[in-house]
C-alpha cells in the first residue's frame, strides 16, 4: 500500500522521473524535452535541495511515485534560486543570448528568470506548490492526501495560504484543484496560465 512520507535524498532520481513523465500538461514530456534533467532542473530539484521540509513524496514499496513540492515563502524562495540555485546548474544550462525558438529555449529562459513567480497578484498566498503523480497512482486519493500533508506542513509552519500555476488547457488537473478549495486568482494578461490559491488551512 502505497504511504506518504518526507523526501529523502535517495528519492532525487525516482522525483526527477516523474517530473519527466508528468511535464508535459501531464503526460510524458521525453519527446518533447530530450534532456531529462531539464525539468526536474526547473520544477523539482530546486525545491527538495532549497526546501526539502516541505517535500512529500507518495512512496510504493519506498520508491517514490509521485510528490508535492514547495515552499513558505516564493520572494525568498526567487532570491535563493537566483543566488543559490542558478550558479549550481548554469554551466549546464547557460543564459539564453537569443529569442527562445524551442521547447528546450523557452524553458531555460524560464530556468534563468525565477522572478517570474513573485508576481503582485499572488503575493497573498506566499506559498506555492508542485503536485505529481504517475498515471497508475491517479484518481485514487493520493493526491489529495499529498495535498493535506503539505498544507498542514504550511499551516505547523504558519503560513497562512498557497498559490499555484497550471496550465490553463489541463481541465482535468483544474477539477481536482477545484474539489480541493482552490479557486481562481485573477492576473492580467495571462491566459495560458491560471494561478490558484486558498487558505494553508486542511481543514478548509
Amino acid at each position: 500500500m502505497p504511504e506518504i512520507r518526507p523526501y529523502r535524498p535517495t528519492d532525487r532520481d525516482a522525483v526527477a522521473d516523474i517530473c519527466v513523465r508528468t511535464a508535459d500538461n501531464g503526460g510524458d514530456s521525453r519527446s518533447l524535452y530530450p534532456d531529462l534533467e531539464l525539468m526536474p532542473t526547473i520544477f523539482a530539484w530546486p525545491y527538495v535541495d532549497l526546501e526539502p521540509e516541505f517535500a512529500f513524496v507518495l512512496a510504493d514499496q519506498d520508491r517514490a511515485v509521485g510528490y508535492i513540492l514547495g515552499c513558505a515563502d516564493t520572494p525568498t524562495f526567487v532570491k535563493r534560486f537566483r543566488t543559490e540555485w542558478l550558479p549550481r546548474v548554469e554551466q549546464r544550462y547557460p543564459a539564453p543570448t537569443r529569442t527562445p525558438e524551442t521547447p528546450t529555449d523557452h524553458m531555460v529562459a524560464l530556468l534563468h528568470t525565477p522572478e517570474r513567480m513573485a508576481i503582485p497578484e499572488v503575493a497573498g498566498y506566499p506559498a506555492h506548490l508542485h503536485i505529481d503523480l504517475l498515471p497508475a497512482y491517479q484518481r485514487a486519493g493520493h493526491g489529495r492526501a499529498l495535498m493535506t500533508r503539505f498544507l498542514t506542513a504550511l499551516s505547523t509552519a504558519g503560513v497562512p495560504a498557497v498559490h499555484l500555476s497550471m496550465l490553463t488547457s489541463n481541465t482535468p488537473a483544474r477539477t481536482f484543484y477545484n474539489r480541493l478549495g482552490f479557486h481562481h486568482i485573477p492576473v492580467p494578461d495571462v491566459d495560458v496560465v491560471t494561478y490558484l490559491g486558498r487558505t494553508s488551512d486542511p481543514q478548509y
